[in-house]
C-alpha cells in the first residue's frame, strides 16, 4: 500500500507534464472567434466624366474632363468567425461605416472636396486555413460577397453652387444620390495564436466595386428660370481593403 501512494506523486507529475507537451486547439472544428481591429481602405478609382441629363433650356451633354477622385479612408472593424471543420470557416465582416471624400479633378479641380458619404459593406466571406487545429501560424484564403450602400452623402458648397449655375449665393443648392449593389469579395491572409484563446490576424481583400452618381440641383435668382439640372456620373471604387485585428476564441 506505501509503495502505491508512493507511486501518485510521479503520476501526477507525467500527467501535468503529457498536458504541457498537448498541442491546443486554437482553432478547430466548432470554434467561435471574434477579431476587432483596424479596417484600412484605400480605393484604386477611377471616375466617368459628368453627364448633364436635363438641359432646363441649357445644353445638355457630356463632360469628359469632369473627374473626382476617392480618398482613403479608415475605421474599426468587427469579424466573427465559425469553423465548420478544422479548415473551413465562414467569417460575417462588420464595422462602422468609413467616410469617404470626392475630391475634384480636371475641370472641377478648382473645387476642391465636391462632397462625403459614408459607406456600409457588410461582408460574407467563406475561408480556407491551411495547417492543422494547433498550428500557431494559419494562412488562409477566401471568397466571399458583401452589400454595399451608402448614407448620409453630402456636396461642399462649391460644388452645390456650380452644378445650381452659380446661383448658391442666392440660395441655389443641389443633392446626390449614390446607388447600392453587390460586389464579390477575394481575401487572403494569416492568424498567428498566441495560445489556445488569443490571436493575431492580418487580412488583405479586394473589391471590384462601382456605384452610380445622380445629382440634382435647383438654381435660385434669376438661374431658377432654367430649371432644375440633373447630373450623372460613375465612380468605380475597387478598395484594397487590409484588416488588422486582434481575435479572442469562445
Amino acid at each position: 500500500m506505501q509503495k502505491q501512494f508512493s507511486l501518485l506523486p510521479k503520476i501526477a507529475a507525467l500527467s501535468v507534464m503529457a498536458a504541457c507537451a498537448a498541442p491546443a486547439m486554437a482553432q478547430q472544428a466548432g470554434s467561435n472567434i471574434v477579431n476587432v481591429g483596424w479596417f484600412h481602405l484605400s480605393p484604386q478609382d477611377s471616375s466617368a466624366g459628368l453627364t448633364k441629363l436635363t438641359n432646363g433650356g441649357l445644353p445638355a451633354g457630356y463632360y469628359p474632363n469632369s473627374h473626382s477622385s476617392v480618398g482613403d479612408a479608415d475605421t474599426l472593424g468587427i469579424a466573427f468567425t465559425h469553423f465548420f471543420t478544422d479548415n473551413f470557416a465562414l467569417t460575417a465582416d462588420l464595422g462602422i461605416p468609413p467616410t469617404f471624400k470626392l475630391t475634384g479633378q480636371g475641370d472641377l479641380a478648382g473645387l476642391g472636396e465636391l462632397g462625403k458619404a459614408k459607406q456600409w459593406s457588410p461582408a460574407i466571406v467563406a475561408k480556407y486555413y491551411f495547417g492543422d487545429a494547433s498550428s500557431k501560424f494559419r494562412p488562409f484564403v477566401g471568397a466571399g460577397v458583401t452589400y454595399v450602400w451608402y448614407s448620409d452623402v453630402k456636396l461642399s458648397s462649391s460644388f452645390q453652387n456650380r452644378a445650381a449655375l452659380n446661383s448658391g449665393a442666392l440660395g441655389g443648392s443641389a443633392t446626390a444620390s449614390l446607388s447600392s449593389s453587390l460586389a464579390p469579395v477575394l481575401n487572403l491572409g494569416a492568424t498567428y495564436n498566441f495560445d489556445d484563446r488569443w490571436s493575431l490576424s492580418l487580412s488583405v481583400s479586394y473589391i471590384p466595386l462601382k456605384t452610380d452618381a445622380d445629382i440634382t440641383a435647383t438654381p435660385a435668382g434669376p438661374a431658377a428660370a432654367f430649371g432644375t439640372q440633373r447630373y450623372k456620373t460613375s465612380i468605380t471604387l475597387d478598395p484594397i481593403v487590409s484588416f488588422l485585428s486582434v481575435g479572442y476564441k469562445f
